[in-house]
């Protein structure tokens, strides 16, 4: 895995995600209730806080909570919630070092099917059906990662030509169009909600 993604739209931020499967999934599971380029800057700030220059799935996974919680609470915080993000990527680090000896590549390498790619992804911890499906839509359209079925498999994420969300996002023009679209889909869901009061 060595590419050039755009999502943190952070050049250094931007490599780490690109050739690290672990920064990659960490982007992915930060990648809530902040902007989606403060989400993805966060593996390089984690691995320039830890001294390194990846990240090591047994190595998160064998730090101190505490400490850990204050490494990614440092100004500037890697997330909005650092205490809770921080066990979250912990328990991710466990669950990898368990399961794939800690080896984030191993939850897509060899895989042909796209329903099991989905099913795995859903199993890691900290990833729903979406966020999950938003993970293997952007393995399939810019990790080069397309077993059989993956477009079914990640929904409408999987649509090609379409800017729903950081699988589409391939530069400055097409994170404003994925942005358009969240914004849409907002203004959908709370104009749903007035109506649905109003009846």
């Amino acid at each position: 895995m060595d590419v050039t993604l755009h999502l943190a739209q952070d050049p250094e931020a931007d490599e780490l995600l690109g050739r690290s499967p672990l920064a990659a999934l960490v982007g992915m599971l930060l990648d809530q209730q902040v902007p989606m380029e403060w989400a993805f800057k966060g593996p390089r700030t984690i691995a320039d806080r830890m001294g390194a220059d990846d990240l090591d799935a047994h190595d998160i996974a064998a730090q101190d909570p505490e400490a850990f919680a204050a490494l990614l609470s440092e100004k500037p915080a890697v997330h909005r919630y650092p205490g809770s993000m921080a066990k979250r990527i912990q328990q991710l680090c466990q669950y990898l070092v368990e399961h794939y000896d800690g080896n984030a590549e191993l939850v897509w390498k060899g895989v042909d099917d796209g329903r099991e790619l989905l099913r795995r992804l859903e199993d890691l911890p900290g990833f729903g059906k979406q966020k999950a499906q938003i993970f293997l839509a952007l393995l399939g359209k810019q990790l080069g990662v397309r077993p059989k079925g993956w477009r079914e498999a990640a929904g409408a994420y999987g649509e090609s030509g379409s800017h729903r969300s950081v699988a589409d996002i391939t530069g400055p023009e097409s994170l404003t169009k994925v942005r358009a679209y969240k914004q849409e889909m907002k203004a959908a869901a709370k104009a749903a909600k007035a109506k649905a009061e109003k009846a």
